[in-house]
């Protein structure tokens, strides 16, 4: 139903920055809001944005001030601006997008963000 594609991970050093995208395709209107999750080597699955269809944007409190979610609407495209990067923020980092009226979600495939000290 949707197909999420996500670059720009990569390999940066601490205090620098990475540009993460998302770029969504199949029955976009169904999606009621997408988000970014990430996965640390030995540790859960977590949240780290989201942003609505209304624009409505929320962050981890771990990110606070440094990532910044946003999206381009013509592009059906999600973006995670990543700032002031830190070692703890070295994980695979998931795209999400969750359906209207249902449980069900879509992921990407994971982008690698490395961040060394």
């Amino acid at each position: 139903q949707v197909q999420l594609v996500e670059s720009g991970g990569g390999l940066v050093q601490a205090g620098g920055s990475l540009r993460l995208s998302c770029a969504a395709s199949g029955s976009i209107r169904s999606v009621g809001g997408m988000g970014w999750y990430r996965q640390a080597p030995g540790k859960q699955r977590e949240w780290v944005a989201s942003i609505t269809n209304g624009g409505t944007t929320n962050y981890a409190d771990s990110v606070k001030g440094r990532f910044t979610i946003s999206r381009d609407s013509a592009k059906n495209t999600v973006y995670l601006q990543m700032n002031s990067l830190k070692p703890d923020d070295t994980a695979v980092y998931y795209c999400n997008a969750w359906i209207r009226y249902s449980a069900s979600s879509y992921w990407g495939q994971g982008t690698q963000v490395t961040v060394s000290s």
